[in-house]
């Protein structure tokens, strides 16, 4: 069971196909989604892991020059995004649309089930891709074995966020349609238990590599990012949507590369 609500996880959250008889064999079911949830960060465990490799590649095969780690980043960034369909970056801009202006929380939600993108979700995604850029080639100068770590950590630190959201707010969008409605019925600790398991596991794996009290700053500054992601969520539209949750995993990453380099001094 532990592997089909993996596969259903990499399913619902990747393009990376699980189809055929392997999709009906792994099946699904509202509980079967609910159990999978404790696998997300189990996903940032092979995204993040491929990118890290994927941006070691690059780097490794482009030309040695200032730029190198510049593109290298934006290159694995790329593959990344087609790893997981953009899924998280689109609810990123989805809720920067609902919540970018002054307007009534049913309005915000309503903008939100929009697929059209507007200037919020544009700003937004710029800056996210941009600041991302930023962050992770300035760590790729300061040390580029910390940076290929920093990706594959990142990407499974920022996939708890979300579980933490979860957990603490309830679901307000549109619950007959929302994908992200079987989430919201209830994670209970033993799912939390299995997703701190795949955290515990990957910083374990990081610590012995590469001893470094600056992964700790990472997680710190993530957890940060979360609360405060908490906080807006709560004040805004009391709860939590599944584009929230996509915005969540996206800044805590973002604020895991920063904290980061923040502690490196």
């Amino acid at each position: 069971m532990m592997i089909r609500h993996y596969l259903l996880a990499l399913q619902f959250f990747t393009r990376i196909p699980v189809t055929g008889r392997l999709a009906t064999w792994v099946g699904y079911s509202p509980a079967m989604l609910r159990a999978s949830a404790g696998h997300f960060p189990g996903i940032g465990w092979l995204v993040g892991g491929l990118t890290a490799l994927f941006f070691w590649g690059a780097h490794t095969l482009l030309p040695q020059q200032a730029a190198t780690v510049f593109v290298a980043v934006v290159l694995s960034t790329v593959f990344s995004v087609m790893l997981t369909g953009a899924f998280h970056e689109d609810g990123l801009a989805d809720l920067a649309d609902g919540l970018g202006g002054h307007v009534s929380r049913e309005k915000s939600l309503e903008i939100m089930k929009d697929s059209r993108i507007g200037t919020y979700g544009a700003v937004a995604l710029i800056l996210a891709l941009s600041t991302k850029f930023a962050l992770l080639s300035l760590l790729g100068q300061v040390n580029l074995l910390a940076t290929f770590m920093a990706i594959f950590l990142a990407h499974v630190t920022s996939r708890m966020m979300p579980l933490l959201i979860i957990k603490s707010l309830p679901h307000v969008g549109d619950t007959p349609q929302s994908k992200s409605k079987p989430l919201a019925d209830a994670i209970d600790y033993p799912t939390l238990v299995v997703a701190a398991i795949w955290c515990v596991s990957a910083f374990a794996l990081i610590a012995y590599v590469y001893p470094s009290w600056v992964w700790i700053a990472g997680l710190l500054a993530a957890l940060c990012a979360c609360w405060w992601m908490r906080r807006f969520l709560s004040h805004r539209i009391q709860g939590f949507t599944g584009d929230a949750l996509g915005a969540t995993q996206q800044v805590s990453e973002l604020a895991f590369y920063l904290g980061i380099l923040l502690a490196w001094n």
